[in-house]
């Protein structure tokens, strides 16, 4: 849970800093998430229900969904993805800015 927390405390401002909005365009994100987080959630369901996969007490906060799924293991296949789309955002309106002020400071004067 630290480390989701982590990836939201680092992302969210980086929108701020660069004026993308990932985290607060909410349909947009869930667009985007929702498909691989239902995905990846039936697949985690499926695989512990056979047994073929469990989760530590010891590692999770004991919060658990339906069918033995940590509420770390939804939560995981949701911040991780959207930070990983803010990284992504703020890499290109980095490099966008950069962009613009070399071709500012080359501009013939």
């Amino acid at each position: 849970m630290a480390l989701l927390a982590g990836c939201v405390a680092v992302t969210v401002p980086l929108e701020f800093a660069y004026g993308f909005k990932v985290w607060r365009s909410p349909r947009r994100l869930a667009a985007a998430l929702i498909p691989g987080a239902l995905l990846f959630t039936v697949w985690d369901l499926i695989v512990i229900q056979r047994g073929h996969w469990s989760f530590s007490n010891e590692h999770t906060i004991g919060v658990d969904l339906p069918g033995g799924f940590p509420v770390e293991e939804l939560l995981f296949f949701i911040v991780i993805p959207a930070a990983a789309i803010s990284g992504y955002e703020a890499v290109v309106a980095g490099l966008a800015r950069r962009t613009k002020s070399e071709n500012i400071s080359e501009a013939p004067r």
